[in-house]
This record gives C-alpha cells, structure tokens and sequence, in this order.
C-alpha cells in the first residue's frame, strides 16, 4: 500500500469515530465517510504497519444503512456528527454493539447488554452551545472546529443544536460587524471576540447568550444588551466573560453580568434547576430525563433508604431520587458545584439531602456524610476516565448493598465493572441510553448488586 493509491474497498463496519473499516489484500483501511456494506473508491492518505486511511474518493454501491438527508450543511470536516450518513435505527444497533465489545474485551461477555434506547430525538436536542468566531471577507462568521484541528467551519446552523440559536448568532455576528467589533486570532493573540456562548432552558423557554472576549469590554455594550433582547425576548441572560488566556479552553474565570440575571431556569424530572454559565447540566434534556429515570429505577428505593450520590455535581441525578429516600447525602469535590446542589435543593423544597465538598474515595469521607454508617445505595456518575480503584475498594470494603453506575463511557465502565466483580459485585444488566445521537458517544446504566 502506498500514499496517493486508489482502492476500492467494501465497508464491513463503521466506528465509533465514524469512518468505515474496510480491508485491502489484508491491510485494515479506514475511510472517514463511509457506511458498513458500502462499496467504495477511496484514496490513501495515510499508511501505517498496521493500518491504513482512505479519503471517500467515490460511492460506487450504496449501503441499505446509508442516508443523505439529514439537513447538514456542515462539510464532512466538521467531524461533529459522526454518524451523519447512516440511519437512526443502526446507529442505536452499533452503540449497544459498541458497549456489548467493551464488555467483551474487558472479559465479561456473559454481561447482558440490552438494546440502546432513545428519548426519541435526534436532531435539535443541545441545549448548550460553544461557536468560536472567524473574521471572513464577508464579516464575523460563527462555527465549529473542524475535526482534530482549530479550524472553523462556519456554521449558524448546526442541527443538533436548539434551533433558537441560529438567529441569535446570525444576529451577534451582524451587530459585531456594524459595530467594529474585532475577532480574536489564535496565531496573534489580538481581538476581541473568543466565542459566542449560549444555553437555553427547554423546559422554560429561558436563553443565556455569554460573549466569550480577549479584554474588558466590547464596543457598545449596553447597546447591544439592548438590541439583542429587544429582538429576542425569551433571552434572560446576558452576560461578558473575560478570557486573556492563550489557551483552548473556552471560558475564563470571570463573568460579568450586562442584562437580567446570571443564571437561566430549566425543568428536569419534575424538579427545577438554575443553570449558571458554568454549572454542568446535560445537554440532552429528554435524554437526561430518560436516563436519570433508569438509574432510579435500579436503584430500587422504597423511602427506607440512605441514598449516596458520588460525583454529585450540581445534584440533578440524587435529587430527582430524594423522594425515594430516606436521606440523600451528595458528595463532589468542586466547590461551585457543591453550592449550586444546595440551592437546588432548597429551591425544590428537598429538606432530606445534604450536600458536602470532598473527594469521595475514603470511607471516613462517606461514612461522615452519611453520619456514620454505611449508605443502603451508592450512585456513581464519575467523569469519562472512569472510578478510581481506591474508590471500588472503599465501596467494597463498606459492604454497600447496591451501586448505581452511571457511565459515559463504555470502555472504562467495563473496566470498573471488572474491579467490583474482583471486590465481591454482581454485574446486572446494562442499559446503554443515547443521550448524544448522531455523535459516537453513548451513555450506560448498570446497578452492582454486592453478594451474599
């Protein structure tokens, strides 16, 4: 195999990544683009001892799995939704395959995996989104980064995305424009104007729009807290946050607020919630809703129990079981986010739960939080990299009865499942929930159940 060659391969699956894995005289080629059962032209671009990668040069067969309307407008670089050429109904068949392999690989292939479900929505459904900017010869243009690269893609109209966003950052863009606003450049780092931030309370109607900038102040502000919610009255929220930083990280530190209130409301599980800038609430509402309703029901309360909720976070997944419980004990060791779960509580009128700042891997830390002895039923949402040994064994060790395990990843979920099988856990079934559709990311619930 050689750089430059054309081939012509048939497609026997697709990844998590997106790209279609075809073999050529025994040579792995991966082609970004390309669907299971495809036959397709590709050309290599890239040549390793173990792999290759095609560019899609041609489809000369379609796959039955293959769709082109999906009302995109982003080029193929975007790399957003990576699962934009295939089919609803195989994309959820490929992510519980994509947990059921994990599973296998990790050595537990007798781990029942049921089928992925969907709340149903595939399109439309973020409720948060980061559009870096771009000066272009026709204006301020707003977008996403093409994939593995900070090249933007300019692209309003993004449809994952709530589609009340796309006017809001068509019209910051125009005001910018009249108004001499400039456009921060990563390679000079001069400008003004990072990022066009915004998120929106479904449930409410609530919009949050957060310039992200390289200084102070913007030209015109006042002017333009005025003018956008003159047109666009369902915004709440405006606000300024400062980044001076030569960094890929979005937002800054500080925050500034130039209109109404620095947090919009949502409606999650019968709960409400505020949501700052910051504060982390899941971009999928239905799906967040679906899966939190999973994980409430493996967790199989009866109003008898202690219930303890790890990587708390703000507190949505404890919260939305609190009435189940006999008392809810949070722990999570970002200080903002520990706040933000009490005023969640509060407001909700939740008086069973408490709310503590540490790192949950001692058992002195959760036997303190729940006043001394072991909690009846541990949730656990740790972030992508997974739970931590420490915290297996302090969980083992604490002879807890059931551990809800919420994952965003399969692959480190396996993993941990295989260190509480080791520590005395049965594994029960697994859920995969698709709260991201059309990217390759799934969501997984399985309860623990400790042997006799």
């Amino acid at each position: 195999m050689k750089k430059e060659q054309t081939v012509e391969l048939r497609i026997t699956d697709i990844n998590n990544l997106g790209c279609g894995v075809g073999r050529y005289e025994g040579v792995v080629v991966f082609v970004k683009g390309a669907v299971t059962d495809d036959v397709v032209s590709a050309k290599i671009i890239k040549v390793t001892k173990s792999y290759c990668v095609g560019r899609l040069e041609r489809i000369i067969t379609p796959s039955a799995h293959r769709v082109e309307a999906d009302g995109c407008r982003a080029p193929l670089a975007c790399g957003g939704c990576v699962y934009r050429n295939i089919s609803y109904e195989y994309e959820l068949e490929l992510k519980t395959n994509y947990v059921r392999n994990a599973f296998r690989k990790a050595g537990l292939s007798e781990v029942s995996v049921l089928p992925t479900k969907s709340a149903g929505r595939e399109y439309g459904y973020r409720n948060k989104a980061q559009y870096p900017v771009v000066q272009t010869k026709n204006g301020i243009k707003a977008g996403f980064y093409a994939s593995k690269t900070h090249n933007i893609i300019p692209c309003e109209n993004c449809v994952i995305q709530n589609e009340e966003f796309a006017p809001i950052v068509d019209f910051v863009c125009r005001f910018g424009d009249s108004h001499g606003w400039s456009v921060y450049d990563e390679g000079t780092g001069r400008g003004l104007l990072r990022h066009i931030y915004m998120r929106i309370g479904e449930k409410t109607g609530e919009i949050m729009v957060c310039l992200v900038i390289n200084g102070d102040t913007l030209p015109s502000e006042a002017e333009f807290a005025n003018s956008i919610i003159g047109n666009f009255p369902e915004i709440k929220s405006v606000m300024i946050n400062k980044n001076t930083e030569n960094t890929n990280v979005v937002l800054g530190k500080e925050y500034r607020l130039l209109f109404g209130k620095s947090y919009i409301e949502d409606e999650l599980c019968t709960l409400r919630f505020k949501i700052s800038p910051d504060s982390f609430y899941q971009v999928n509402r239905d799906g967040a809703e679906l899966l939190y309703g999973i994980a409430k029901e493996k967790a199989e309360l009866s109003g008898n129990e202690i219930l303890m909720d790890l990587y708390c976070g703000t507190g949505t997944i404890g919260l939305s079981m609190a009435e189940k419980a006999k008392k809810l004990c949070g722990i999570e060791i970002v200080s903002a986010a520990v706040d933000c779960a009490r005023e969640n509580a509060k407001e909700n009128g939740i008086s069973n739960a408490e709310f503590l700042c540490a790192d949950a891997g001692s058992k002195e830390v959760i036997l303190s939080a729940a006043g001394g002895v072991r909690p009846d039923v541990v949730v656990i949402d740790p972030p992508r990299k997974g739970s931590t040994r420490e915290l297996v064994s302090t969980l083992a060790d604490l002879c807890v009865p059931r551990i809800v395990y919420v994952s965003c990843d399969p692959d480190t979920l396996a993993r941990d499942c295989v260190w509480f099988s080791e520590c005395g856990y049965e594994v029960g079934v697994v859920q995969p929930v698709d709260l991201f559709p059309r990217t390759g990311h799934v969501e997984s619930v399985v309860c623990l159940t400790r042997k006799e």
